[in-house]
């Protein structure tokens, strides 16, 4: 029963729900983004670039059933789709510590100055003194 135990309070945590959270946006997100580059930006490169589709290039490796097939054209479309999800990540972490430096920069209100120990002692002595 305690591992059952262990792993409920593991699963549980606040990292682990985050983590878990950010997996599936992060999901959502990559969909997002491959479309863009998929039905927005790669059109546009191939029509400056003389109407080619990426996704048809290839390199045809030898002859017959036993030719290997090199689809460069999708690998640069994946490689485009990673260069803009890293980036829009890069801006979104940016934002984030700019937030946090805001923070960190407020000085925080101060605390009521109370009396010193010296003051505090006189007090103490004026009162034994009035016994």
């Amino acid at each position: 029963m305690g591992f059952i135990k262990e792993f409920k309070e593991f699963a549980m945590k606040g990292n682990v729900m985050d983590m878990a959270v950010g997996v599936i946006i992060g999901g959502a997100f990559g969909k997002i983004v491959s479309s863009l580059v998929d039905d927005v930006l790669m059109p546009l490169v191939g029509m400056i670039t003389g109407n080619v589709d990426f996704t048809t290039l290839a390199l045809k490796i030898g002859e017959g059933e036993g030719a290997a097939v090199l689809k460069y054209g999708v690998f640069i479309q994946n490689v485009v789709d990673f260069l803009i999800v890293a980036f829009c990540i890069f801006l979104m972490l940016k934002g984030i510590n700019k937030l946090n430096r805001k923070k960190e920069e407020e000085p925080a209100p101060a605390e009521p100055a109370g009396p010193t120990q010296e003051e505090l002692l006189a007090e103490i002595r004026d009162l034994l003194k009035n016994k």
